[in-house]
């Protein structure tokens, strides 16, 4: 956030802090989190480099449109497993999962 912006919200009583601060969030979770996110963009990138609609990636994965959906924002009821599984199908290397993490 530029510091600019920062001082005027603080200025008007605001508190800045991270998602981490604001959700009580322990370390172990907040990397959990960062994880499922990082997989997640990944999944996303994947897809669109290889033109591929989330429609198309569901029919690849036996699922649906809005479950691809889910998959890409990171939400909470989409496992890091079948983030892995999802990445698999659709050609990644164990390399470029591991690049996901970095």
């Amino acid at each position: 956030m530029e510091d600019n912006k920062k001082k005027r919200l603080e200025a008007k009583g605001y508190t800045i802090g991270s998602a981490e601060d604001f959700l009580g969030l322990n370390r172990g979770e907040a990397e959990y989190i960062e994880l499922k996110l990082a997989l997640s963009q990944t999944l996303a990138k994947q897809r669109k480099q290889k033109n591929m609609t989330q429609i198309q990636l569901a029919k690849l994965l036996k699922s649906s449109q809005s479950r691809v959906a889910k998959m890409e924002i990171g939400d909470p009821t989409v496992s890091l497993d079948i983030l892995v599984k999802s990445l698999i199908a659709i050609g990644a290397t164990r390399e470029s999962i591991a690049k996901a993490f970095h």
